[in-house]
């Protein structure tokens, strides 16, 4: 039995992650808003979006950056806009399966009233964590790109020790860095500490911000204050690679002459073919274990 995959949107990640899809067994994949794609895939189906029948398709793939407030979906491969709405939702088949990277509010609810089954890919851990090794490594290059000092020795501080703080911590230590790690979790503060890193209270991190050579920010919240730029070197780099507006008040940093720089999607732009991969592995995993449960 052939099933039906539709892949809206999406960027550079996406070629990728669709030719690793053209290895399912058994699978139809239909390409949706790729109609400026220099170069097509051999034997995929190309539509525009109104020409999809809903009731055809058992799984929807939307870009990383999932819709917009409105429903608009970010296609980097065409001009023409494509907006996913409730009722376009409400005609999928009942157990049609719609990934996502990202999930807004607007997408949840939607999906939760057209009784569709919503997978954020990034809030799995196994995603995340295989996606923070080309987020650290291109935070690395705009490190060296912005800097005009080396990683070796420079005082390194990472706020937020989650998924991608360990692995930027991790990789700049390794390059010799003195670093340090900002948090509010005493268990993460210890950890820190038995990892030969010093860990710095985020409440303390005002007062410890002024020897900073590169701040990088993983955490999508305002953390990176006034209080703590008043107190940087006007050489320091802020990267913040936390999601849209990101953690640190750019306004301020732009009045005190601090470089600041909100880095989004580096997977993405420095090393598409493994995020692609990375996806699709996932994605595929899902498709496999859905179809021994429901769809036979």
């Amino acid at each position: 039995m052939k099933h039906t995959i539709a892949v809206i949107g999406g960027d550079a990640r996406y070629l990728e992650l669709i030719r690793q899809l053209q290895e399912l067994s058994g699978t139809d994949i239909i390409l949706v808003g790729f109609d400026k794609l220099e170069q097509g895939f051999t034997g995929l189906k190309q539509m525009d979006f109104a020409e999809l029948e809903q009731d055809q398709l058992d799984a929807v793939i939307l870009p990383i950056t999932g819709t917009d407030m409105e429903g608009n979906v970010e296609t980097v491969f065409s001009d023409k806009e494509i907006q996913l709405t409730e009722d376009w939702l409400k005609e999928l088949k009942h157990d049609a399966l719609l990934f996502s990277g990202i999930v807004n509010n607007y997408l949840k609810k939607a999906a939760e009233q057209a009784g569709v089954s919503l997978i954020p890919l990034l809030d799995r851990d196994d995603v995340a964590i295989y996606n923070s090794i080309p987020t650290a490594e291109g935070t690395i290059m705009m490190a060296i790109e912005h800097t005009d000092f080396t990683i070796h020795s420079s005082k390194v501080m990472v706020v937020g020790f989650g998924r991608v703080g360990q692995t930027v911590a991790n990789k700049f230590d390794a390059l010799g860095a003195k670093v340090s790690v900002s948090t509010r979790s005493n268990k993460d503060l210890a950890r820190i500490n038995e990892m030969g890193l010093e860990a710095v209270p985020l409440d303390d991190l005002p007062g410890r911000s002024e020897d900073c050579d590169m701040i990088i920010n993983t955490i999508p919240a305002p953390v990176i204050t006034r209080e703590s730029i008043q107190q940087l070197p006007p050489h320091t780099l802020i990267i913040d690679l936390a999601s849209k507006p990101g953690g640190t008040d750019f306004d301020y940093a732009k009045q005190r002459g601090i470089q600041a720089i909100l880095a989004r999607s580096l997977p993405g732009v420095v090393a598409p073919k493994t995020a692609g991969k990375i996806l699709a592995d996932v994605i595929k995993q899902i498709l496999v274990e859905e179809r021994r449960s429901t769809w036979n």
